[in-house]
C-alpha cells in the first residue's frame, strides 16, 4: 500500500505543544518540537478505536504480546537477542533519563554526557542533586562525533553514569561499531553505567548506516548498559507516553526500579496497543516514511547548507536538522527567521550556541514554503 505523506493536517487549535504552544502570529510554520506533522498509520488508528469503543478505561498491565514483539523486533532488526524479563515499560522516554539519573550513583555524584545534546540530558542530573559533567562534539569527515580525548579528560573519580544519543540528537549521528566499542572501553575502564537512549534508531536515513544497540556488542557492554527505546518518534504516538527500558544486569534493573517506584503511573491501555500496532502491523508505513524523510532531508540540504553563511552537515539519521547559523553574522537570527514566518529551536537550549534546530518531518510542500521565508529572511 502507497502511503500519502504529502497531505497536510491542521494541528492548529488542537492543544498540540509544536503550533499551539508558542502562540506564534496566524500562518507561522512550525518546526521546532519533535514530532511529525504525518497521520498515524492505519492500524493503530483502528488499534486506538477498539479501546475507545470498549469504553471502559481501567488500570492496565503490560500485553504479553507487546513484550514478545519487542524481542522478536530487536533481533529481527538489529541482531540483539534480548529476554523478555529486561523490559521495563515505562510512560515515557524523558522520565526514564531522569530515573536512570537517579538510579546510578549517589546524590553528589557525576553524569557525563557529550554536547550539544538532547536538553533533557543536561537537566536531569540537576533535578536529582547530581552534577552535570560535558565534553564536546566534534566534526570530523563531514559528521558530528565524539571527542574521545576531551571525554576522557571530563571523567573523574565521581562520574558514575554517561549518557549516550545514538542515534544522535541532535546531529543525526549514527555511531560506527569503532565508536561504541572505543566509549565502553573508557566507560568499564572508569566504571560506570552507559544510559543509551536509542529513540531515533528507527529512522536511519543514510543506507550505508546501521543502528548498533550499545548493548548488543558484547556481555560486557550488556551488562553496564541501561537502553532505552519507543516506537513515539517513528510511528507518531510521543504524546501516548509508551517507552521501554532494557536491561540485561539484574542489579541495575532492581536500581531503576526503585528509582521510578512511586513516580510513573502505569501505562494507559490505549499507549499499550498502539505500541502493539505499530511494532507488530507498520514496518511497510516505517519503510515509506524513512524514504520520504529522506527526500525532505536531500531537499533541505541543498537549499540551505551554504546559503548566506549557514552550514549543515548530512544527518545520518532522524528528521531534526542542526544547522549551524554563526557564519551568517546575525546575532538574533532565530527572531529574524521567526519574523519571516518560521518557528525554530534556537541551539542553546542543547548548549549548542549559535545553531538552530529544523525539525522536517512535515509535507514536502510545507518544507519548501519554510525553506522558501528562511532564505527571505537572510536576504
Amino acid at each position: 500500500m502507497k502511503y500519502n505523506f504529502d497531505e497536510i493536517i491542521n494541528r492548529k487549535n488542537t492543544d498540540s505543544f509544536k503550533w499551539d504552544f508558542y502562540n506564534d502570529p496566524e500562518g507561522t510554520i512550525s518546526m521546532p518540537v519533535a514530532d511529525m506533522d504525518f497521520r498515524s498509520p492505519e492500524p493503530i488508528l483502528e488499534a486506538l478505536r477498539g479501546v475507545t469503543e470498549h469504553g471502559v478505561f481501567g488500570y492496565s498491565v503490560v500485553p504479553d504480546e507487546l513484550k514478545n514483539v519487542l524481542q522478536e523486533r530487536l533481533e529481527r532488526l538489529y541482531g540483539w537477542k534480548t529476554e523478555k524479563e529486561w523490559q521495563v515499560w515505562i510512560p515515557g522516554l524523558v522520565p526514564a533519563i531522569t530515573a536512570t539519573c537517579r538510579a546510578i550513583g549517589e546524590v553528589g555524584d557525576g553524569v557525563l554526557t557529550s554536547i550539544p545534546v538532547y536538553h533533557p540530558f543536561h537537566l536531569a542530573p540537576n533535578y536529582v542533586g547530581k552534577k552535570l559533567q560535558t565534553f564536546p562534539m566534534i566534526e570530523q569527515n563531514n559528521r558530528w562525533t565524539f571527542d574521545f580525548e576531551a571525554l576522557e579528560k571530563a571523567i573523574t573519580p565521581d562520574t558514575k553514569l554517561f549518557m549516550l544519543c545514538n542515534p544522535y540528537n541532535p546531529s543525526g549521528t549514527v555511531f560506527t561499531k569503532e565508536e561504541l566499542e572505543k566509549l565502553v572501553t573508557i566507560c568499564q575502564k572508569n566504571n560506570i553505567v552507559i544510559c543509551a537512549d536509542e529513540i531515533h534508531c528507527d529512522l536511519i536515513l543514510d543506507i550505508d548506516k546501521k543502528h548498533i544497540p550499545l548493548a548488543s556488542l558484547s556481555q560486557e557492554a550488556e551488562n553496564m548498559t541501561i537502553t532505552l527505546l519507543a516506537p513515539s518518534k517513528t510511528f507518531n504516538i510521543a504524546g501516548l507516553g509508551c517507552s521501554v527500558a532494557v536491561i540485561p544486569n539484574p542489579e541495575l534493573r532492581q536500581k531503576f526500579n526503585a528509582a521510578k517506584d512511586g513516580f510513573f503511573p502505569p501505562l494507559p491501555r490505549h499507549s499499550m496497543v498502539a505500541a502493539l500496532s505499530a511494532y507488530r502491523d507498520c514496518e511497510d508505513w516505517r519503510l515509506q516514511l524513512v524514504e520520504y524523510l529522506k527526500a525532505n532531508h536531500d531537499y533541505l540540504y541543498q537549499e540551505l547548507n551554504g546559503y548566506k553563511g549557514l552550514k549543515m552537515l548530512p544527518l545520518e539519521a532522524t528528521y531534526l536538522a542542526w544547522i549551524d547559523a554563526s557564519g551568517t553574522g546575525i546575532p538574533d537570527i532565530q527572531e529574524r527567521i521567526l519574523k519571516a514566518g518560521v518557528r525554530l529551536i534556537d541551539g542553546k537550549l542543547f548548549m549548542g550556541e549559535g545553531f538552530l534546530r529544523l525539525n522536517f518531518a512535515c509535507s514536502k510542500i510545507v518544507l519548501e514554503e519554510g525553506i522558501k521565508r528562511i532564505k527571505e529572511a537572510l536576504k
